[in-house]
């Protein structure tokens, strides 16, 4: 202990916030300066790392939830030796490794992408989860980490961290310590005006061991992490934190949460702080040297831990397998489905659930769950057979999310960052958009995580139009890097899954039946094996070049093949394409696009129970859409198919009537 250096080491982090900020005209100074304590403790007593190896995977995970505190992160992995002086004086510019609000990627020692507040915390409960469930089937001496988080008031303030929470009390997981600086100061102004909220009573409420310490105390920091440690439930530190701590004459300003100091108040603050007035990015030797002196031992420890893991890994056959299982890189696994009879009517959700059955075990790592649909989205015999996490033990793999979908899509992004389990959720795919923060994040990650959604369209039927998808596809699909996927029947489905399943570097999003479809026959329609995997393909020809090119989704492609095959078509040359994925499609060479859709084919139709905007991109201006550009109602499936035209007759009628 040397608390002169502790005291310097924080003037330090906090003079290289200030000098960053001001460089880039842009930032949040204020609460990296409230923080600093508590990360500068963190980063240089308590976080176990390699400082060599940004990737030892049992390195304790470290989350900034509050990610306009950036520079506070930044100035940290500076000392631990990841980002340099130069990167620093980039913060906030075009190609720098010091982006405005941490990127998975692009800086070392970064474990997620934050910024949307709330999320980041939500995200380090899935690291935690993660953390649990592989501890308790690989052991202690193969996974043995923590999870820490700094958050702000804005993140307990969103619902999100609230849900993640929740079910971090009910699951138990004692390895997960955040930090909430409590400076009770917001961009707009005091926390006051906006929040009345008692988080130690809230957090108590829901299973968490709470600690109140005063913030800036470096004993009681130190006490406070030692007490976590030692806690059987995951612990708040409320740490009551000063805004702009140490500034010359803006403490509790929230002025300073999003605007640099002026120079003059930099200069006055350093020297109140001992640090050279005139001097920018100062970083003295015997300050890093300190914030350093238990990298012999952090190296010591990883060393260790490999040499361990080796040595088991030799000695424990089932254990070599199981983590070799765990560890293979999704773009090698091999899956195997259940047989399929054609013509036998199964919907595509039931395919999916399955499917579920079958991968359970060639997948130890897959786990996951219902956001309290259980039944619907076909994962109730999966939670019966594996059991519910926390409930039955960390060693269970279903995860039962309750009513929580925004949580469910964040701790699944969590669960993904950490790594070693292949996670999945599920929902009705009207309740999306509840989730659709979590599933951007996952996007700009490119997390390969997989989002199952059930109900995919009007024929859900009487529960009406709250709960009956009309624009959620096309919103799913506008998202970049995201895979989303439509399949037409059983056999795509399974298709689908196994391009989902074996992407190493994309979310994918399944939208799935609750009506029964047919199951198509490989010997009728021969592409149906490796069409999925181009994202559209020629289901059913013609002979010679199409005069008419149906391109059709999910059950729509039956109503496209019955069109085709309709008698008042007879002459005329019909294409029957399938496309359950646009993104795979959007991927391919302009040749075979070509090929799929003629330039020149007399009439191009598209055919989705769903907005008809996307599909003019694919089939031209003058194409005919049969589509649903309104809310649907309540009504049994096939009164509202009668009603919105969604029958072969009145395709085929609105392809004559174009002819």
């Amino acid at each position: 202990m040397n608390p002169q250096l502790d005291r310097k080491l924080v003037a330090v982090v906090k003079g290289l916030v200030m000098d960053a900020t001001r460089k880039a005209n842009s930032g949040h100074p204020g609460g990296p300066m409230s923080s600093a304590d508590f990360a500068a403790v963190l980063f240089s007593e308590f976080l176990h790392y390699d400082p060599t190896d940004t990737g030892w995977f049992d390195r304790d995970r470290f989350v900034l939830s509050c990610g306009h505190e950036s520079s506070l992160l930044y100035a940290l992995l500076h000392l631990v030796g990841h980002v340099s002086l130069d990167d620093l004086k980039n913060f906030r510019q075009y190609g720098s490794k010091t982006p405005g609000h941490p990127e998975l990627g692009v800086t070392p020692g970064v474990e997620a992408t934050t910024g949307p507040l709330g999320q980041g915390l939500a995200m380090a409960v899935g690291m935690a989860a993660a953390e649990a469930h592989l501890r308790a089937r690989l052991g202690p001496e193969a996974v043995d980490h923590y999870t820490y988080v700094i958050a702000s008031d804005g993140d307990l303030q969103e619902g999100v961290s609230f849900g993640a929470a929740s079910l971090a009390g009910v699951w138990g997981l004692s390895r997960l310590v955040v930090f909430f600086d409590s400076n009770k100061i917001q961009l707009a102004g005091p926390t006051s005006r906006c929040d009345c909220t008692d988080y130690k009573k809230i957090y108590e409420g829901i299973c968490w061991n709470v600690i109140e310490i005063d913030g800036h105390d470096h004993e009681a920091i130190r006490g406070a992490l030692k007490s976590a440690q030692f806690s059987d439930k995951p612990t708040l530190i409320i740490g009551h934190t000063v805004m702009a701590k140490g500034t010359a004459s803006l403490e509790g300003s929230h002025e300073t949460h999003g605007s640099p100091l002026s120079p003059e108040e930099i200069k006055a603050t350093k020297a109140r702080l001992g640090l050279p007035p005139d001097e920018t990015f100062y970083v003295p030797e015997d300050v890093v040297a300190h914030f350093r002196r238990n990298f012999p031992r952090l190296a010591a420890r990883a060393a260790d831990w490999r040499a361990r893991v080796e040595k088991r890994l030799q000695a424990d056959k089932d254990f070599a397998a199981l983590r070799e299982a765990l560890t293979a890189p999704r773009s090698e696994l091999k899956l195997a489905f259940p047989p399929l009879v054609p013509g036998e009517k199964i919907a595509t959700r039931s395919a999916w659930g399955t499917a579920l059955m079958a991968l359970k075990d060639q997948l130890p790592g897959l786990i996951g769950g219902s956001a309290d649909l259980d039944p619907s989205n076909q994962t109730e015999k999966f939670r019966k057979a594996v059991g519910n996490f926390g409930c039955d033990g960390h060693a269970a793999r279903n995860l039962a999310f309750g009513v929580r979908e925004f949580p469910m899509g964040a701790i699944l992004n969590g669960i993904a960052l950490h790594g070693g389990l292949i996670p999945f959720g599920a929902t009705f795919l009207a309740f999306a958009d509840y989730m659709r923060g979590a599933l951007r994040l996952s996007a700009l990650q490119r997390l390969p995580v997989l989002n199952v959604f059930t109900h995919d369209s009007f024929y859900v039927g009487e529960d009406g139009p709250t709960h009956q998808p009309v624009e959620h596809a096309d919103s799913l699909r506008l998202i970049p890097d995201m895979l989303v996927f439509r399949p037409a029947d059983a056999t795509e489905t399974y298709a689908c899954l196994r391009i989902a399943l074996t992407t190493p570097d994309k979310p994918s999003c399944l939208l799935l039946t609750r009506q029964n479809l047919p199951v198509l026959d490989p010997a009728d329609h021969p592409n149906l094996a490796g069409g999925p995997a181009r994202g559209a393909y020629i289901l059913k020809d013609c002979a010679g070049e199409p005069e008419v090119v149906i391109m059709a989704t999910g059950s729509e492609v039956h109503l496209a093949l019955a069109a085709a095959a309709s008698p008042e078509l007879a002459g005329t040359r019909v294409r029957v394409v399938s496309a359950p994925c646009l993104e795979l499609f959007d991927a391919q060479d302009a040749a075979y696009k070509s090929a799929l859709v003629p330039p020149g084919t007399r009439l191009t139709v598209g055919v989705e129970a769903g907005r008809s905007d996307l599909w003019y991109k694919y089939l031209g201006r003058q194409a005919v859409v049969l589509g649903l550009d309104h809310f649907g109602h309540s009504a049994p499936a096939g009164v509202l198919a009668e009603k919105y035209g969604f029958t072969a007759a009145n395709l085929v009628r609105l392809i004559r009537e174009h002819l």
